[in-house]
Formats: structure tokens, C-alpha cells, sequence
């Protein structure tokens, strides 16, 4: 197992150099200057020129490509062109938020897409079957943003239910303790501001795991349905195995490995579709910061905050590569 570990994490220094030099080209290769493009065309000469000469835009690219990489190894990666905090304090006080919003999505699109996909593949060709299915094909093909703003018409304009936007009502004064509303509520015990955070939550939760749910809910179908024509299903059946114990103990555990994969790769993408649903619902999260930044063409944070995220997807699919190899052994061997 651990060197299983050490090939994986071996793997992912060329994968992270990769990304470093693709956000590092994405905003040095664009067309247009930076440096004009964050103080406007109608900046002071002299001003552009000192803001070149800051963000280091005189030097030959290859320097500023070593600049960059030695920055961000060192923890720095820079300052915001608007605010001047540090770009790393901003993203963590704003990733919890978004962790809270992707976690609580992905929890639901867990439980209800593979309690779908186990119930469909037992009872194959059934009403539940189809509508499941068609349920999961209309998820799979509806907009986040659009799915969002039918969420707000019924739940918050129509019945009012449910707020419309934000994470908390302004009447709320949570301490920030972990970062979590929900957490954080619960720990200072103001009950009504954790009942509060999560009627905030639940609207945007629902939109942003509406598409992973519906996919897990297909591959949990189709994987079920492959792993029940096997032999061994038969000899548990023989053997006088509650249908339960089948079902839950033998089938389901070997038909996770692709389920695992789709769970892994959809909670990282969740970081990039939190961008839609944190703009829809003004959810303070990273995704709306980051689409904040391209509106002020605050370059700094863009360039950051894109090689964060992608640093975080590739940490998620090692995570991913390790539960593999957890849930079959065979994996360690490959």
C-alpha cells in the first residue's frame, strides 16, 4: 500500500508542473496587458509602468515563470489588484463556505443516487425504474443556474419558505470558529441560527447536486445490474442469503468501484459548478469571488485561485486512487 502511495504521488508532480503552466500562460500569453487591463485604458502611463515593473511584467517570461513558481512554493501567491490583502487569506475565508455548499450537495447526491440506482437495478423495468432513470437523464441535462432560479421562483418567491440568496440571515452574528455555519452554530449552541444557515443552504445544495446525483444514479443502475449476473450472486442466493445481505454485502460492495470514481470526480468538479450556483444563490464562496474577479479583472486572484482548485481536484482524485485500492486489493498490484 504505501508504494502504491508513493507511484501516485510520484505521478502527480508532472500532472501539478502541468497546471502551473497552463494558469501561468492562461494570464501572461492572453492578449492584451495585464497591467492595462486592471487599471483601465485610459491609466497614466507612469502608473502602468509601475504596475509592470510590481507584478514583475518587464522580465523575460522564462523569470517570471521562476518568480511565480518560487512564490508559490514559498506560501505567496500574491495580492489581490483591488483589496491588496493576500490572495491565499481571501480564498480561506471563503473556501468553508464553499466546502460547506459542495459537501452538503454531494451528501445528498450520494444517498438518494445510490438508493435510486439499487432500487432500479432490483427492480429493473418498474415505474420506479423508468421514472428514476427518466428523473436522472432530466438532472443530467438541466442547467445549474436555470434549475436555480426555478428553485427561488417556487421555494422562496411563491411559498417563501426558504430565503432567496446568502448564506445567513443579517439578524445572525455567528463566531467564526470553524469556518462552517452549520458547525459553528451548533457549537455556540444558537440553535436558531443553525436552523437559519441550513434553510440557506438547502436551495443551493439541491441545484449543485442535482447532476451528480442523477449520474451516480445511472452508473449505480448499470454497475448493479452487471454485478447480479454474476456467479458468485447465485451461489450467495443458493447458499439461503437474505435477499438483503445479496443486495447490500455482495453486490453492492463490488459494484462501488465505478461508483467510487464518478463520487471522486464529481465532488471536484463541484468546485467549478459551485461557480454558477454561488453566483445564482450569492453564496459567499470561492465561485462567486472568482467570477467577481474576472468582472474587475483582478488577475492576481484569477491566476491563484485557478491553481488552487486545480490542486485540490488532483488531491481529490488521489483520494480516490487510495479508496480504490482499499475497496479491491487487486489495485496495488496494477
Amino acid at each position: 500500500m504505501l508504494s502504491y502511495l508513493i507511484r501516485r504521488l510520484f505521478w502527480t508532480i508532472p500532472t501539478l508542473f502541468g497546471v502551473t503552466l497552463m494558469v501561468f500562460a492562461m494570464v501572461h500569453l492572453a492578449p492584451g496587458d495585464p497591467a492595462v487591463a486592471m487599471l483601465g485604458e485610459k491609466a497614466n502611463p507612469q502608473s502602468v509602468k509601475e504596475l509592470r515593473e510590481q507584478m514583475g511584467l518587464d522580465k523575460p517570461l522564462t523569470t517570471q515563470y521562476f518568480i511565480y513558481i518560487s512564490n508559490i512554493l514559498k506560501g505567496d501567491f500574491g495580492r489581490s489588484a483591488n483589496s491588496y490583502e493576500p490572495v491565499l487569506n481571501e480564498f480561506l475565508d471563503r473556501f468553508p463556505a464553499t466546502v460547506e455548499l459542495a459537501s452538503t450537495a454531494m451528501i445528498l447526491a450520494i444517498i438518494f443516487g445510490v438508493i435510486a440506482g439499487i432500487i432500479s437495478a432490483v427492480k429493473r423495468y418498474s415505474v420506479f425504474d423508468y421514472a428514476s432513470m427518466f428523473g436522472a437523464l432530466a438532472g443530467v441535462s438541466m442547467p445549474v443556474f436555470w434549475l436555480g432560479l426555478i428553485l427561488i421562483y417556487y421555494f422562496s418567491v411563491k411559498l417563501g419558505v426558504l430565503p432567496v440568496s446568502g448564506r445567513l440571515g443579517y439578524e445572525f452574528d455567528i463566531e467564526h470558529i470553524t469556518g462552517f455555519y452549520l458547525i459553528d452554530s451548533l457549537l455556540v449552541k444558537d440553535y436558531e441560527a443553525f436552523w437559519d444557515a441550513l434553510k440557506h443552504l438547502i436551495l443551493p445544495a439541491i441545484a449543485l447536486g442535482t447532476i451528480p446525483m442523477a449520474i451516480i444514479a445511472r452508473m449505480t443502475r448499470s454497475s448493479m445490474i452487471e454485478v447480479m449476473k454474476e456467479e458468485y450472486i447465485k451461489t450467495a442466493r443458493a447458499k439461503g442469503c437474505s435477499n438483503f445481505r445479496v443486495i447490500v454485502v455482495h453486490a453492492l460492495r463490488n459494484a462501488l468501484m465505478p461508483v467510487v470514481t464518478i463520487i471522486g470526480l464529481m465532488f471536484g468538479s463541484l468546485f467549478a459548478g459551485s461557480i454558477l450556483t454561488e453566483t445564482t444563490f450569492s453564496w459567499p464562496g470561492i465561485g462567486k469571488w472568482l467570477v467577481n474577479a474576472v468582472y474587475q479583472r483582478d488577475f492576481p486572484i484569477i491566476q491563484s485561485a485557478t491553481l488552487i482548485i486545480a490542486t485540490i481536484f488532483i488531491a481529490i482524485n488521489l483520494i480516490v486512487d487510495l479508496l480504490y485500492a482499499v475497496i479491491n486489493p487487486k489495485v496495488r498490484l496494477s
